[in-house]
């Protein structure tokens, strides 16, 4: 079976996990800080915070930017229920924006059109999400977010690696240059892999250090930041070793040793893997060609530099006359794996209760066509033959 996604490890990263698991601390030690640092580098953000999920990465710049009650988020409708279940859960409202319906990429005008519908709360964010590892126009989103007062949260999950183009030069995704903030996951399915684990980019160094804190449980043994200095210091005004203190609430989200060592051993290759992730979407490129217009590969997104998490072919179902289901069971009977990124979350149950009647026909018509195939970098060139004559066979 070809699955769609896949991590690839290798001995190093074996290794790697192994020194930790022979050392002294498997959490809370040296191997966070140098996955940090690692990251810190790949991005060119001056400040990184690890976490155990990229849903975890998207509360914590959440709360850092107090989103709360009489709040709203702006969030793109394509995209994992937890973009829009993040601002949700800190008690802001989500204003769900359209995106474009052959890239599925939110755009400065389905953000306008988002802004100018009546709904809860005030806009104070936007969650710009490089879906599939396609970089949204981010000079013009981040333009648009200043006009209107609105911090910006790169959903970057699936786009480590990829770059932006901000005046004239390209930029990385996850320096944030144009963004409060950008986020990560490195689900084994992602570019990099940590099993689980996430992190937040910055150039916010209070930001940063607040997210930190409320990545555990909100305390701190910072004795600058102690407020009852009776209980913090003994009669000689030093610390004592057992005081910490909870400004705020936070939640226990951070990454073990175990994650970032591997996540650390991963990013040393990070090129190397881009490098053959793009080498085989210029592979499917080419072999998919002959089944146009029926099929036919999401376009290039404003960047044109992209991360490539995911392949994504657009398929008119209707034209070739067998449903989606029927072309993915016919795939999976062929040992090829397929997913659908995403069914728009404004139809999901939960948010269609708040807002019945919203209708967004761009994310609605990159829905019905999104078809995810392989794509990882252990595959074989011969499997991208392999995908291409499955799919024509499917198609009929």
């Amino acid at each position: 079976m070809i699955p769609y996604g896949r991590q690839s490890i290798d001995a190093d990263d074996i290794a790697a996990v192994v020194a930790v698991l022979q050392g002294d601390r498997l959490t809370d030690g040296p191997a966070v800080e140098r996955f940090e640092a690692a990251l810190a580098e790949a991005t060119g953000a001056p400040h990184v915070v690890a976490c155990n999920s990229g849903t975890a990465a998207l509360h914590l710049a959440a709360m850092a930017l107090d989103l709360g009650p009489g709040d709203a988020a702006v969030v793109p409708s394509i995209t994992f229920l937890s973009t829009a279940n993040v601002p949700h859960h800190t008690g802001a409202a989500v204003r769900f924006a359209d995106v474009d319906p052959d890239t599925g990429l939110l755009t400065p005008e389905t953000l306008e059109q988002a802004l100018a519908r009546p709904g809860p709360g005030t806009p104070r964010a936007v969650f710009p999400v490089h879906l599939n590892g396609q970089v949204c126009d981010m000079a013009w989103i981040a333009a648009v977010a200043e006009r209107h007062g609105l911090a910006v949260v790169e959903d970057a999950c699936h786009a480590l690696g990829g770059g932006a183009r901000l005046d004239g030069a390209r930029v990385p995704v996850g320096a944030a240059t144009a963004s409060a903030a950008a986020c990560f996951s490195f689900h084994p399915v992602k570019t990099v892999a940590m099993g689980e684990g996430g992190a937040v980019t910055t150039r916010d160094a209070e930001m940063a250090a607040r997210m930190r804190r409320l990545r555990t449980h909100g305390f701190t043994r910072d004795p600058a930041l102690f407020q009852a200095d009776a209980q913090a210091f003994d009669a000689d005004g030093v610390p004592n070793p057992w005081y910490y203190e909870m400004a705020e609430p936070g939640h226990n989200f951070r990454a073990s040793d175990l994650h970032c060592a591997l996540g650390a051993s991963q990013l040393r290759k990070l090129d190397r893997f881009l490098t053959r992730r793009r080498a085989l979407a210029a592979l499917h490129d080419r072999a998919l060609a002959p089944l146009a217009p029926r099929l036919r590969p999401i376009p290039r997104g404003p960047s044109e530099d992209d991360g490539w998490h995911l392949y994504v072919v657009r398929i008119d179902f209707e034209a070739v006359g067998r449903s989606r289901a029927e072309v993915m069971r016919a795939l999976a009977a062929a040992g090829i794996g397929t997913q659908v990124h995403y069914i728009p979350v404004h139809r999901q149950p939960f948010y269609r209760a708040l807002d019945p009647d919203l209708h967004l026909p761009g994310a609605e018509a990159y829905h019905a066509r999104c078809l995810s195939i392989p794509l990882f970098p252990d595959m074989a060139d011969a499997d991208v033959d392999r995908v291409a004559g499955a799919l024509a066979e499917a198609l009929g």
